[in-house]
């Protein structure tokens, strides 16, 4: 059973996220490449929030694939190029995880590969074999 984090010695979690999770041994674990919002036709979503709808697509697509679910994320990283961008990414992420928690670190860079790409999302997934 995969276990939260949180000690009451620090300050609480600023978000939906844990501060640390426990992965038991014998787990099962798949490491998902950065997603960005590019639809399954190839064309890049228009605008923050659609692309970060897409790359969060995209990953349940990919957790789907290898028998696991958005409940089975450890570990999200997000990386945005607009710094105000990760004030939309919490609401997109609440919404799609919902009362999931993993552990989260978010960052703004100067560019993506492309500039049309605002943002990508990778995560760390674990569930049991």
């Amino acid at each position: 059973m995969i276990k939260c984090h949180d000690p009451a010695a620090i300050y609480a979690p600023l978000g939906a996220y844990t501060h640390a999770v426990e992965i038991p041994a014998g787990t099962r674990m798949l490491t998902v490449s950065g997603q960005i919002g590019i639809r399954p036709d190839g064309s890049l979503a228009e605008g923050i929030e659609a692309q970060l709808r897409q790359s969060w697509a995209n990953i349940a697509a990919i957790l789907d694939s290898a028998g696991m679910t958005l409940t089975d994320i450890v570990k999200v990283t997000t990386i945005v190029v607009r710094q105000d961008d990760l004030k939309v990414h919490p609401k997109v992420r609440s919404e799609v995880l919902g009362l999931h928690r993993a552990a989260a670190t978010g960052f703004c860079v100067s560019a993506l590969a492309n500039p049309d790409i605002l943002c990508e999302i990778e995560v760390l997934a674990a569930a049991a074999r």
